[in-house]
Protein backbone atom coordinates (compact mmCIF):
# COMPACT_ATOMS: atom_id res chain seq x y z
CA UNK A 1 0.00 0.00 0.00
CA UNK A 2 2.83 2.41 0.91
CA UNK A 3 4.60 1.61 -2.36
CA UNK A 4 1.47 2.39 -4.39
CA UNK A 5 0.75 5.65 -2.54
CA UNK A 6 4.32 6.91 -2.93
CA UNK A 7 4.38 5.92 -6.62
CA UNK A 8 1.06 7.68 -7.34
CA UNK A 9 2.12 10.84 -5.49
CA UNK A 10 5.47 11.01 -7.32
CA UNK A 11 3.88 10.29 -10.71
CA UNK A 12 1.13 12.87 -10.17
CA UNK A 13 3.53 15.60 -9.01
CA UNK A 14 5.83 14.88 -11.96
CA UNK A 15 3.07 14.99 -14.55
CA UNK A 16 1.45 18.12 -13.05
CA UNK A 17 4.80 19.92 -12.97
CA UNK A 18 5.53 18.93 -16.59
CA UNK A 19 2.05 20.09 -17.64
CA UNK A 20 2.59 23.45 -15.93
CA UNK A 21 5.99 23.92 -17.57
CA UNK A 22 4.88 22.92 -21.08
CA UNK A 23 1.75 25.10 -20.77
CA UNK A 24 3.50 28.22 -19.53
CA UNK A 25 7.05 28.20 -20.93
CA UNK A 26 8.54 27.81 -24.37
CA UNK A 27 11.40 25.40 -25.01
CA UNK A 28 14.67 26.98 -23.88
CA UNK A 29 12.98 29.61 -21.71
CA UNK A 30 14.52 30.28 -18.30
CA UNK A 31 12.73 31.65 -15.24
CA UNK A 32 14.67 32.37 -12.04
CA UNK A 33 13.05 30.91 -8.92
CA UNK A 34 15.86 31.63 -6.45
CA UNK A 35 18.02 33.92 -8.56
CA UNK A 36 20.63 31.89 -10.41
CA UNK A 37 20.69 29.23 -7.68
CA UNK A 38 17.48 27.54 -8.88
CA UNK A 39 15.83 28.19 -12.23
CA UNK A 40 13.11 26.77 -14.40
CA UNK A 41 14.76 25.96 -17.73
CA UNK A 42 12.47 24.05 -20.08
CA UNK A 43 14.25 21.53 -22.35
CA UNK A 44 13.17 18.37 -24.15
CA UNK A 45 15.68 15.64 -23.35
CA UNK A 46 16.00 12.91 -26.01
CA UNK A 47 18.34 10.78 -23.87
CA UNK A 48 19.04 9.75 -20.31
CA UNK A 49 20.77 11.78 -17.60
CA UNK A 50 22.99 14.51 -19.08
CA UNK A 51 21.32 13.70 -22.46
CA UNK A 52 23.50 10.58 -22.79
CA UNK A 53 22.29 8.17 -25.46
CA UNK A 54 20.08 10.64 -27.29
CA UNK A 55 20.05 8.40 -30.36
CA UNK A 56 18.81 5.37 -28.43
CA UNK A 57 15.72 6.71 -26.66
CA UNK A 58 13.74 3.56 -27.56
CA UNK A 59 16.17 1.46 -25.47
CA UNK A 60 15.43 3.62 -22.42
CA UNK A 61 11.70 3.07 -22.99
CA UNK A 62 12.23 -0.72 -23.01
CA UNK A 63 14.42 -0.63 -19.88
CA UNK A 64 11.95 1.64 -18.07
CA UNK A 65 9.09 -0.71 -18.96
CA UNK A 66 11.04 -3.67 -17.62
CA UNK A 67 11.78 -1.83 -14.36
CA UNK A 68 8.08 -1.07 -13.90
CA UNK A 69 7.19 -4.76 -14.41
CA UNK A 70 9.92 -5.97 -12.00
CA UNK A 71 8.83 -3.55 -9.26
CA UNK A 72 5.20 -4.64 -9.63
CA UNK A 73 6.25 -8.31 -9.38
CA UNK A 74 8.37 -7.71 -6.27
CA UNK A 75 5.75 -5.49 -4.61
CA UNK A 76 3.99 -8.51 -3.07
CA UNK A 77 7.18 -9.59 -1.27
CA UNK A 78 7.91 -6.27 0.41
CA UNK A 79 7.32 -6.11 4.16
CA UNK A 80 9.62 -3.18 4.91
CA UNK A 81 8.29 0.37 4.85
CA UNK A 82 11.73 1.62 3.81
CA UNK A 83 11.83 -0.70 0.80
CA UNK A 84 8.23 0.18 -0.04
CA UNK A 85 9.12 3.90 -0.07
CA UNK A 86 12.27 3.22 -2.12
CA UNK A 87 10.42 1.19 -4.75
CA UNK A 88 7.49 3.62 -4.76
CA UNK A 89 9.89 6.49 -5.51
CA UNK A 90 11.57 4.44 -8.22
CA UNK A 91 8.27 3.28 -9.74
CA UNK A 92 6.69 6.74 -9.73
CA UNK A 93 9.77 8.42 -11.17
CA UNK A 94 10.34 5.73 -13.74
CA UNK A 95 6.68 5.79 -14.81
CA UNK A 96 6.77 9.59 -15.10
CA UNK A 97 9.69 9.58 -17.52
CA UNK A 98 8.32 6.51 -19.34
CA UNK A 99 5.06 8.38 -19.95
CA UNK A 100 7.06 11.12 -21.68
CA UNK A 101 8.93 8.58 -23.81
CA UNK A 102 5.67 6.95 -24.88
CA UNK A 103 3.48 10.01 -25.42
CA UNK A 104 5.59 13.02 -26.36
CA UNK A 105 7.12 14.11 -29.66
CA UNK A 106 8.74 12.90 -31.80
CA UNK A 107 6.73 9.69 -31.30
CA UNK A 108 5.82 6.53 -29.39
CA UNK A 109 8.82 5.00 -27.61
CA UNK A 110 11.16 7.78 -28.70
CA UNK A 111 9.49 10.75 -27.04
CA UNK A 112 11.61 13.39 -25.36
CA UNK A 113 11.47 13.77 -21.57
CA UNK A 114 10.49 17.21 -20.27
CA UNK A 115 13.23 18.55 -17.98
CA UNK A 116 12.92 21.92 -16.30
CA UNK A 117 14.87 22.27 -13.03
CA UNK A 118 18.35 23.72 -13.14
CA UNK A 119 20.64 24.25 -10.16
CA UNK A 120 23.55 26.68 -10.41
CA UNK A 121 26.80 24.93 -11.44
CA UNK A 122 25.07 21.54 -11.76
CA UNK A 123 25.66 20.15 -15.26
CA UNK A 124 22.17 18.68 -15.82
CA UNK A 125 18.61 19.91 -16.08
CA UNK A 126 16.15 17.50 -14.43
CA UNK A 127 12.54 16.96 -13.36
CA UNK A 128 10.50 15.64 -10.41
CA UNK A 129 10.74 12.05 -11.68
CA UNK A 130 14.54 12.31 -11.80
CA UNK A 131 14.60 13.62 -8.22
CA UNK A 132 12.50 10.67 -7.05
CA UNK A 133 14.78 8.18 -8.81
CA UNK A 134 17.90 9.73 -7.28
CA UNK A 135 16.31 9.87 -3.82
CA UNK A 136 15.33 6.19 -4.16
CA UNK A 137 19.02 5.38 -4.66
CA UNK A 138 19.89 7.32 -1.50
CA UNK A 139 17.29 5.27 0.42
CA UNK A 140 18.75 2.10 -1.18
CA UNK A 141 22.21 2.92 0.15
CA UNK A 142 20.83 3.63 3.65
CA UNK A 143 18.80 0.40 3.75
CA UNK A 144 21.75 -1.61 2.45
CA UNK A 145 24.15 -0.15 5.02
CA UNK A 146 21.61 -0.83 7.77
CA UNK A 147 21.12 -4.40 6.51
CA UNK A 148 17.36 -4.11 6.02
CA UNK A 149 15.88 -6.87 3.85
CA UNK A 150 12.75 -6.67 1.69
CA UNK A 151 10.86 -8.58 4.37
CA UNK A 152 11.79 -6.00 7.01
CA UNK A 153 14.27 -8.15 8.91
CA UNK A 154 17.84 -7.02 9.41
CA UNK A 155 21.07 -8.77 8.60
CA UNK A 156 23.52 -8.57 11.45
CA UNK A 157 27.11 -9.10 10.45
CA UNK A 158 30.11 -9.79 12.60
CA UNK A 159 33.16 -7.69 11.97
CA UNK A 160 35.59 -10.53 12.67
CA UNK A 161 34.30 -12.97 10.07
CA UNK A 162 32.35 -10.73 7.75
CA UNK A 163 29.64 -13.42 7.65
CA UNK A 164 26.01 -13.07 8.64
CA UNK A 165 25.47 -13.73 12.32
CA UNK A 166 22.87 -16.39 13.06
CA UNK A 167 21.38 -16.79 16.52
CA UNK A 168 22.25 -20.14 18.12
CA UNK A 169 19.03 -21.38 19.69
CA UNK A 170 20.35 -24.81 20.55
CA UNK A 171 22.06 -23.95 23.84
CA UNK A 172 19.97 -23.52 26.98
CA UNK A 173 19.99 -20.25 28.86
CA UNK A 174 22.19 -20.37 31.97
CA UNK A 175 20.37 -21.84 34.96
CA UNK A 176 17.68 -23.63 32.94
CA UNK A 177 17.32 -26.91 31.15
CA UNK A 178 16.87 -26.83 27.37
CA UNK A 179 13.13 -27.46 27.73
CA UNK A 180 12.71 -24.36 29.89
CA UNK A 181 14.85 -22.11 27.75
CA UNK A 182 12.97 -19.24 26.15
CA UNK A 183 15.22 -19.53 23.09
CA UNK A 184 14.95 -23.29 22.72
CA UNK A 185 11.57 -23.13 21.02
CA UNK A 186 11.21 -23.21 17.25
CA UNK A 187 10.16 -19.60 16.70
CA UNK A 188 12.15 -17.66 14.17
CA UNK A 189 13.62 -14.38 15.29
CA UNK A 190 13.99 -11.47 12.87
CA UNK A 191 17.77 -11.92 12.85
CA UNK A 192 17.77 -15.56 11.79
CA UNK A 193 18.33 -16.68 8.24
CA UNK A 194 15.13 -17.81 6.58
Amino acid sequence: MVLAVVAVVVYTLDQLAKFAVTSNLSVGEQVPLLGELLQLHYVNNPGAAFSIGSGTTWIFAIIASAVVVVIIIFARKIRSIGWAVLLGLLLGGNAGNLTDRLTREPGFGIGHVVDFLQIYAFPAIFNVADMAIVFSMVVFVILTIRGVRLNGTRVESTRATGKDAVADNSAPVAGTSGAESPVADSTVTPNEKQ
